[in-house]
């Protein structure tokens, strides 16, 4: 039998061929989609998983027997802009964070009204210059000396401040800190 093409008609065998080639290219698509999407998580577990306030108040309430890191930043603070580049995203850093701590981000000039524990904090600042929070100003405020960032405040299990940095942190520096 001569399978050749005549015009626009295939013949059966040609079908059948073109279907065969259509699946194996939907599978294909498929394949490196699932592939593609498993890289994706994958990148994600390479990312601090930072909490807020809220969800930390949540996981120190049922109990989770995690250290605390609590990371001030402003949009303004080439220091901290530097941490969140380089420090931040060091492989080593990440790891260590997301294993033993509750990591929270709080940029310092937030307008949001934050409950923690029983109490409503806000920013009292407002409508001012560099208007710092209230939160941050309770924890990262240092006596006979005007508050700075990059901050961040370690806390132990019981939520007890352990250690306050006032500086930028490289990712050596950060992971000898972590690891004591």
């Amino acid at each position: 039998m001569d399978r050749r093409r005549h015009g626009p008609f295939l013949s059966v065998s040609d079908s059948h061929q073109i279907d065969m080639e259509r699946s194996i290219i939907s599978c294909l698509f498929i394949c490196f989609a699932l592939l593609n999407s498993g890289h994706a998580q994958g990148q994600e577990n390479k990312a601090i998983q930072w909490l807020s306030f809220a969800q930390l108040h949540d996981s120190l309430r049922m109990g989770d027997p995690k250290k605390v890191l609590v990371y001030f930043h402003a949009d303004w603070c080439a220091p901290c802009k530097k941490m969140e580049r380089n420090t931040f995203t060091d492989p080593e850093v990440v790891h260590l964070l997301n294993k033993g701590y509750h990591t929270v981000k709080m940029d310092v000039e937030s307008r949001d009204s934050i409950r923690f524990g029983e109490r409503m904090y806000v920013n009292k600042n407002h409508g001012k210059r560099n208007p710092v929070h209230e939160i941050p100003l309770l924890l990262a405020s240092r006596k006979n000396k005007p508050f700075s960032l990059p901050a961040i405040i370690l806390f132990d299990v019981n939520f007890k401040a352990t250690a306050r940095y006032f500086q930028f942190l490289d990712a050596k520096q950060l992971v000898g800190i972590l690891e004591e």
